[in-house]
């Protein structure tokens, strides 16, 4: 019996793929006058990739396969240093991985710092408004981000994202959590462009910034139990993260129990099979019963 006979159909076919995604990052960084040819197929490869992970019920294998991604897309960009969408991808996926998977905090902070980089870059060449923004003073700042339209609102929302992944990783670094703000502005913006952009996603956000420090720091409590509550409503409960975060964040901070509870039994109740929504929402399932299994500890 030869050595493939021992294969699985399964295992033939990620070798498959495999060689594929090399085969494409062999033309790519090797043949740069093919780039053009290519990009199409390798903007489909990417979506493809993506929409794969998230509709993923096995957090083990996306763990273990992300990291072969995230190299994949450090090579599109080298090969395309100029392509925002590209760009934008890989800021998401160097922050979603850091925040979901690597506990490691050194890991954490180098991968959430790629991610704010990335970020910036895109933002840059989308718009050149945007570039230097964490150099400007705050008011420019400001006037700046609302000079953007419904344009730039992938750019903005992805810049925003990762830049509170850099913060949320750097929570004892004073000169991160005085970035809030500039989150803030960018995730209103969001939200004054188009609300129900990702299903409200940009309030989960604002509701995870308010909720960082505590009142006595500046921390605006209420205000994020809005921000929570709105993001549970735009996306109609499809996105149990929005719960977990609700009862994490503010439940606990205010030892509401009964809150903390009810909406973490909802999470772990409902249908994590979601389109687009497949993979957070068996991670937040996950987290939702560790929350519950340490309740009675915390709520003593």
């Amino acid at each position: 019996m030869t050595s493939q006979n021992h294969l699985t159909n399964f295992e033939l076919t990620d070798m498959r793929i495999m060689m594929l995604l090399f085969g494409l990052l062999f033309f790519l960084v090797f043949i740069p006058s093919c780039a053009s040819f290519f990009s199409s197929a390798t903007r489909q490869l990417s979506d493809d990739l993506s929409y794969a992970i998230i509709n993923s019920d096995d957090p083990a294998t996306v763990k273990d396969g992300a990291p072969a991604y995230l190299l994949m897309m450090d090579a599109l960009i080298k090969n395309d240093p100029e392509d925002v969408s590209a760009l934008r991808s890989a800021s998401q996926l160097n922050t979603a991985y850091a925040k979901i998977f690597v506990k490691d905090i050194k890991r954490a902070k180098k991968l959430t710092e790629k991610g704010l980089f990335l970020a910036l870059k895109a933002a840059c060449l989308e718009k050149k408004a945007l570039c230097n923004l964490r150099d400007m003073a705050f008011e420019e700042f400001q006037a700046v981000i609302l000079n953007t339209g419904n344009s730039e609102i992938f750019t903005l929302f992805a810049l925003g994202s990762a830049w509170a992944g850099w913060i949320q990783t750097n929570p004892k670094d004073w000169n991160a959590v005085a970035e809030i703000s500039r989150v803030e502005t960018i995730m209103d913006r969001v939200v004054q462009l188009n609300p129900t952009f990702q299903d409200g996603r940009a309030y989960l956000y604002l509701g995870a910034l308010a909720t960082l420090l505590p009142p006595a720091l500046g921390g605006k409590i209420e205000q994020g139990r809005k921000y929570f509550e709105k993001a549970i409503q735009l996306s109609e409960g499809k996105n149990l993260t929005a719960k977990v975060e609700y009862a994490k964040r503010y439940a606990r901070l205010i030892f509401d129990r009964q809150l903390h509870d009810r909406l973490l039994h909802e999470v772990v109740n409902t249908d994590p099979y979601v389109k687009g929504y497949v993979l957070t929402n068996i991670l937040a399932q996950q987290e939702a019963i560790e929350l519950l299994n340490s309740a009675d500890n915390y709520f003593f």
